[in-house]
């Protein structure tokens, strides 16, 4: 057998796993009687979407889900690029010890300092604050927005910005004028990052938010698991569709109006 004819059903095999759980959620969302099994409905309804596009269970949830997770991205891609444009561009004395404090905190595991930020957050009067669970949120992806952002930055000729220098622009403006415009696609990628990774965090507002009206829909999903045991498989199936509908919008929306990349041929003569 050829490799390319095994790789590809290796592929497939994979896709089959990917796409077993997105047909449960179309079938059992439109299935009067919804379950875990993957079958075709029994008898078609959307009563199981219009039991979730209400404001107390769909609206209200996702709107806090999109201003934690909005808030989230923009704080750490602006923070992100000011803190990687000095690494990227100067020779700092401690870069190399400050990426590597920087590593080390990528794989630090979140839940293992919730307890002090708790406590912090007990002592700042902050618990039960979307402001508060933002910033906090913003601050544990800065760690990877950093070295992406810096990876980004580095493929940008330091010419450019030698060129606006000495025509008189500030490092800041060159930053500003020069190096954002190029990097737009880079700094997408890292805004969807983090956006996608609040977008997805159950466990950071479900300990630090503390009443309903201020969860996102990541925490909001526990509404459908009922007591013992009993789950409203045909609103969870109904709800993680809307649930996913802003990623793959945002994706969609951003793909098209920053095309297939970026490319600096010809922006630097020989």
């Amino acid at each position: 057998m050829r490799p390319r004819v095994v790789v590809n059903l290796v592929l497939a095999f994979v896709a089959l796993l990917f796409l077993a759980p997105l047909l449960w959620l179309v079938t059992a969302s439109f299935d009067a009687n919804g379950g875990l099994s993957t079958r075709p409905p029994t008898r078609f309804t959307l009563s199981n979407f219009d039991a979730v596009l209400t404001w107390d269970v769909g609206g209200r949830p996702l709107v806090n889900g999109l201003l934690l997770s909005g808030g989230a991205a923009l704080i750490t891609v602006v923070v992100a690029v000011l803190a990687a444009y000095p690494l990227s561009r100067y020779q700092l004395r401690f870069r190399r010890p400050f990426l590597y404090s920087v590593l080390f905190t990528t794989g630090l595991p979140i839940t293992a300092i919730m307890v002090p930020v708790y406590g912090l957050f007990v002592r700042l009067n902050l618990i039960d604050s979307l402001a508060g669970t933002t910033v906090f949120m913003a601050a544990t992806a800065l760690p990877m927005a950093i070295w992406m952002s810096k990876n980004f930055m580095d493929g940008i000729p330091v010419s450019l910005e030698e060129a606006a220098w000495v025509d008189g622009a500030s490092p800041m403006q060159a930053l500003r004028r020069i190096v954002l415009p190029l990097m737009l696609p880079g700094l997408a990628v890292v805004a969807i990052f983090n956006f996608i990774s609040a977008w997805g965090n159950f466990f950071v507002p479900f300990v630090l938010l503390l009443d309903p009206a201020k969860q996102p829909a990541s925490v909001n999903v526990f509404l459908f698991f009922g007591e013992h045991g009993g789950v409203a498989y045909g609103q969870l199936a109904a709800y993680s569709i809307l649930y996913t509908t802003p990623v793959i919008a945002l994706y969609l929306v951003v793909s098209r109006a920053l095309g297939g990349g970026f490319t600096m041929a010809g922006a630097v003569k020989a």
